[in-house]
């Protein structure tokens, strides 16, 4: 009962949203998260996060940005009720690839885009999706199923070559989309504490090496993207495919890969850090982990899709 209810509280936020233009919706739903999201206590998290990454900022300067990550995360919830909108307006994106991205975007070939939470993330497939690419993305599924059916039927336009949950079998259909020409995407981000540990603003964080995995055992590009909020609800969406070792030591090319996608998005995150959400719990505690005693058996995908640990 509580699941549905909170469904359809959420399918009632959407309908009213989408009655608003998407300019209006944004700008209010970011003005609001900036004045009241700091009295949630993630943003002393938020805070602590940027003092330890960036330790030459002032405390004004840490406070504007944080603030500034409210208020891009408020503009991203209600541009998210006008995604299938937004995707056919291009006037208000400015796409800047390189050769292999714009070959992907030609339907040339293959690969494997990963990105950050940065700007509005969501938008990044708009290249894509509008070039006709039948994408296939991997989220983080909702707990609550009927909340969690709201928001797919939202990115149905952005996926079309499926929306699917993290998980094993997951997997198995991602390799099978990249060994058959595909295009998958996903975000790389996030905190993984079953993964590896690479630098990431002068402190070992937690990170994901399935990306990397993938890439190498599908043998296709990797592609970074990120999206960067220019004004209001207009962006620059930019994709870099990077280069990734292939050797004998399987677990020392993800490693040197997952580090290098890291370093990337540190840089990216620099630029704009008000734009980044800095609420992740991404950098793991002092001294030896389980995580790092057990690196070389961490959760990566093998090639014939199974799940090694």
């Amino acid at each position: 009962m509580q699941n549905r209810i909170e469904g359809l509280a959420l399918k009632v936020a959407i309908w009213l949203f989408r009655l608003i233009p998407v300019d209006v919706a944004s700008y209010l739903m970011g003005a609001f998260w900036r004045v009241l999201a700091p009295f949630n206590a993630r943003h002393k998290r938020a805070l602590s996060h940027l003092e330890e990454a960036m330790p030459s900022l002032t405390a004004g300067e840490r406070e504007a940005i944080v603030r500034g990550m409210w208020e891009n995360l408020g503009r991203v919830t209600a541009e998210t009720f006008h995604i299938d909108r937004l995707l056919n307006q291009p006037g208000r994106f400015e796409v800047d690839v390189d050769e292999v991205t714009a070959q992907v975007l030609n339907g040339e070939r293959p690969c494997l885009f990963v990105s950050l939470h940065s700007g509005n993330w969501e938008l990044l497939v708009q290249p894509a999706v509008r070039k006709g690419i039948a994408i296939t993305g991997v989220y983080q599924a909702l707990r609550n199923p009927e909340a969690d059916k709201a928001l797919r039927d939202l990115r149905l336009h952005l996926y079309k070559g499926g929306l699917l949950s993290k998980g094993h079998r997951t997997a198995r259909k991602i390799l099978g989309t990249l060994k058959g020409g595909g295009v998958v995407a996903m975000m790389g981000d996030l905190r993984e504490t079953r993964g590896i540990r690479v630098p990431f603003f002068g402190r070992m964080a937690y990170a994901t090496p399935v990306p990397a995995s993938l890439a190498r055992a599908c043998n296709v590009p990797i592609i970074l993207g990120r999206v960067v909020r220019k004004k209001g609800v207009h962006f620059r969406l930019e994709g870099r495919a990077i280069s990734f070792p292939v050797t004998q030591d399987r677990q020392a090319d993800i490693e040197a890969t997952t580090t290098q996608i890291h370093a990337i998005f540190e840089g990216w995150i620099r630029e704009y850090p008000e734009q980044w959400m800095w609420i992740h719990k991404k950098w793991a505690p002092p001294g030896k982990t389980s995580a790092e005693k057990q690196a070389r058996r961490a959760a990566v995908v093998n090639g014939n899709g199974s799940v090694s640990r």
